[in-house]
């Protein structure tokens, strides 16, 4: 079976996967971290530089950026391609300016406090396991750290419009994002599914940015259907 490469969300690391990964152990999966550059190029050819010669690749919101310069760098290395969550376009001006006000913070201690108070909370769709949701997020991020923060961030408003390269992909390819992901809305997703020939989109009921936790049976269903195209392509 091909090798699985997950790339996580910003300031997230393998537990944003860890439903997925523990039904998925037929097979390898492997998931790269995207925390010591800060551009996507850089990011993307150190995740290339370690994975399998040629591989299934899925990639959660900012891991969908990256996984989206993984395809422009060796498209002949990606066996299939799942962007979850996740936009094409370059930054808004507007939401790149913004961040440097969210680096000063997190520079100055304040991690914990824009984690909280102006990320995480607007993810996710309402649910019994919202709490326990936004603890795993917290503690993610805290391992993680400020300075991969202030990368992420770095690389996140730098990052290349990536919509010809869509264009461009002939492997099987899914799309899928939560209904209620008001970071990334359905009509980004529409756009990405447009843009790749043959993709199918799948829309995850009862989530908001992060399926994988929210909804994770739906989004692990839609990853073998995937998976199941990218063995017999």
């Amino acid at each position: 079976m091909t090798p699985l490469l997950l790339l996580p969300g910003m300031m997230c690391d393998a537990r944003l996967f860890a439903p997925q990964i523990l039904t998925l152990s037929d097979r390898a999966v492997m998931v790269a971290p995207i925390t010591d550059f800060d551009t996507t190029e850089a990011l993307a050819a150190e995740v290339l530089r370690v994975a399998p010669p040629r591989f299934a690749l899925a990639g959660l919101s900012m891991g969908g950026i990256v996984a989206m310069e993984m395809l422009a760098q060796a498209p002949d290395r990606i066996a299939g391609l799942c962007l979850m969550d996740t936009n094409p376009k370059a930054e808004h001006p507007a939401v790149a300016a913004g961040r440097q006000p969210q680096i000063d913070k997190v520079l100055g201690g304040g991690l914990r406090g824009v984690m909280r108070d102006e990320m995480k909370p607007n993810y996710l769709a309402d649910g019994p396991n919202r709490g326990a949701i936004l603890d795993t997020c917290m503690a993610m991020a805290e391992t993680l750290g400020a300075e991969v923060f202030v990368r992420q961030s770095r690389a996140l408003a730098g990052r290349t419009d990536r919509q010809d390269t869509l264009r461009g992909a002939v492997v099987p390819t899914l799309v899928l994002c939560g209904a209620e992901d008001s970071l990334c809305p359905l009509h980004r997703h529409e756009l990405m599914r447009d843009l790749v020939p043959g993709s199918d989109l799948v829309v995850v009921d009862g989530a908001g940015h992060l399926p994988t936790l929210e909804q994770p049976d739906a989004v692990t269903d839609a990853l073998r259907a995937w998976l199941a195209k990218v063995d017999t392509a």
